[in-house]
């Protein structure tokens, strides 16, 4: 199948090029090709001609987000209906990265994939807005929710990683709840959801779900730093321009039930990416 991936140079979009493209044709324009905040964009990936389009672009700096929020509602909002647009003109599916985020947190167990979104900031209002206009133009179409991603350069393991090594004691909020989720992971979730027409909404995160605090424990225990004090902090202390929400755990039901495709354990993906940090890079 031809693909074309927007965001292919971002922690999904790489995952998804290592997971697909060995059976897929992949077309991964660059940034500055396809600028998705430009109705010109429309015009560009009609020319490509794929046959599916996977879009994982999007700005995902949740507290720039909301210092402007019209820029984020530009790219992930309207961003999100030219790639729509060029789609509904070819007849072809979709695939939405989303995010945990359009849930308010208010909830006590794990949000399902038909729970309604209630987004609480600017960030998170932009990615939904994109799920509404993927749902009110298009009939095929797959929404992805991911949350808490790490795979890449720049994560919430690495930067605990890096700080473990810079300090003795770590402050880490207990009062935000997520799924710490392996890009790698979604990406194959995703090969396993595209190859058949079961369109609709998902969540593809690691199995289980934990506090950031604990989160940053399990890596440290990990890569054998417990002697590290994680100081438990709540989130009013952690002062930040965006708020998110405080439980955003995702439940994996839909894709387990219906298609099989359920996501390992958190902290073995964990355990997999701080493997492949470990070890040694070509030069």
């Amino acid at each position: 199948m031809r693909i074309l991936i927007t965001g292919a140079h971002g922690q999904v979009g790489q995952a998804l090029v290592a997971a697909l493209q060995d059976t897929h044709t992949l077309l991964r324009p660059q940034r500055n090709e396809l600028d998705i905040s430009h109705s010109t964009v429309v015009g560009r990936i009609i020319e490509q001609a794929p046959e599916l389009v996977i879009h994982s672009a999007a700005w995902t700096n949740v507290d720039a987000c909301a210092r402007e929020p019209d820029q984020a509602l530009l790219i992930n909002g309207l961003g999100t209906k030219h790639v729509v647009l060029a789609c509904q003109a070819l007849d072809i599916p979709l695939v939405y990265v989303s995010t945990n985020e359009v849930f308010d947190g208010s909830a006590t167990r794990p949000y399902l994939e038909y729970d309604q979104p209630r987004p609480i900031n600017p960030y998170a209002y932009s990615k939904w807005v994109g799920e509404q206009v993927v749902q009110q133009l298009l009939r095929k179409f797959y929404i992805v929710r991911v949350a808490w991603v790490f795979g890449g350069p720049r994560n919430f393991v690495q930067t605990m990683v890096r700080l473990a090594q810079e300090r003795s004691e770590l402050a880490v909020v207990d009062d935000e709840i997520g799924n710490p989720t392996f890009a790698p992971d979604i990406a194959e979730g995703i090969a396993r959801l595209i190859e058949q027409p079961a369109y609709g909404t998902y969540h593809l995160v690691n199995d289980g779900h934990c506090s950031r605090h604990e989160f940053a424990r399990e890596i440290l225990q990990q890569v054998g730093r417990s002697d590290v004090h994680v100081r438990p902090i709540k989130l009013a202390e952690y002062k930040r321009d965006s708020t998110p929400p405080p439980f955003g755990a995702l439940r994996n039901f839909v894709a387990a039930t219906d298609l099989g495709i359920q996501l390992q354990p958190w902290q073995t993906a964990l355990r997999t990416f701080l493997a492949q940090l470990s070890q040694p890079h070509d030069a």
